[in-house]
């Protein structure tokens, strides 16, 4: 699935950012969310590939998608 075909409720630039504070940002992003949406994250951290996939197995949230464009990396986790 291209990253432009999902729709997703919120967009949040964690570019900059070292673990693990991408991740700690999402999981506040997420709790102001209702079940079902879907966020966008922008990542630069090289640990982030790893860091966002235990994070989603761990909370029971879905990683829909993740990939990386032009040096940034993108995940979309939808609220369980």
């Amino acid at each position: 699935m291209k990253t432009d075909e999902i729709i997703f409720d919120k967009s949040y630039d964690f570019r900059g950012l070292k673990c693990p504070l991408p991740v700690l940002k999402a999981r506040r992003a997420l709790n102001n969310l209702d079940k079902g949406q879907v966020i966008k994250i922008l990542a630069d951290d090289p640990a982030a590939n790893l860091d966002f996939k235990h994070f989603c197995e761990v909370s029971g949230n879905i990683l829909v998608n993740n990939t990386e464009e032009d040096k940034n990396l993108i995940f979309f986790i939808k609220k369980i």
